[in-house]
């Protein structure tokens, strides 16, 4: 059996800037993606702590040492600059992957600088 399970979060990061017209997706500083383990693409799941608002998207690339956090396209109308959001990443394992998987947590500060990474624990 698979289980839809968290594989990584980014916390409070602050949006950066809304550009309706653009294809669609948030983009992430690459710096950022990496210390996350997400990748360009990947679907992600995004909250936003300011209003309230849950919706589903992919990752473009941003510009590395940005520390930007921009949503393009309709995900623009989710958001404002200044926002704080979440943005969760799963991936699918079986029982075995499940049992050595271990999430990856970036806490964001107000400048979108990783203020620490936890490695979450089962248990």
């Amino acid at each position: 059996m698979f289980r839809c399970m968290l594989k990584a979060k980014i916390h409070m990061a602050k949006v950066t800037d809304c550009i309706l017209q653009y294809e669609g997706s948030i983009s992430i500083d690459e710096d950022i993606l990496e210390a996350a383990g997400m990748l360009p693409y990947e679907q992600v799941h995004v909250s936003n702590l300011d209003n309230g608002e849950r919706f589903t998207t992919y990752i473009i690339p941003g510009e590395r040492g940005s520390r930007g956090f921009m949503l393009n396209g309709p995900t623009a109308r989710k958001a404002i600059p200044g926002d704080r959001i979440i943005i969760f990443s799963y991936s699918w394992m079986d029982e075995e992957e499940i049992s050595a998987a271990v999430p990856r947590v970036l806490i964001m500060d107000e400048e979108n600088r990783i203020k620490e990474v936890r490695n979450l624990k089962r248990g």
